[in-house]
């Protein structure tokens, strides 16, 4: 698959956990959607995309590489604390 700049991507975790990031922080109004142009406010997708998340940081603890645990981790910590920041 490629993206929209005609690279080739990768299938592999640190893209899947990268694209449910990034879902996550466009429903949190970071990113504006691409279909709409229109930055939009989802607190309730954003959330469950963190969950999403948090679900892959359990199912594979001991299974990663120091780098993606280190990414996953950050990325989640990241997104909570936009969470938090958007419901004030």
């Amino acid at each position: 698959m490629t993206n929209q700049q005609g690279q080739q991507l990768e299938a592999n975790f640190s893209t899947l956990i990268l694209s449910i990031g990034s879902s996550a922080a466009m429903a949190l109004g970071q990113t504006p959607n691409p279909t709409t142009g229109k930055t939009e406010v989802d607190l309730g997708m954003a959330r469950f995309n963190i969950d999403l998340l948090k679900v892959l940081e359990q199912k594979t603890e001991g299974h990663l590489d120091e780098q993606e645990q280190q990414f996953l981790t950050a990325l989640i910590s990241d997104l909570q604390l936009m969470y938090v920041n958007s419901k004030k």
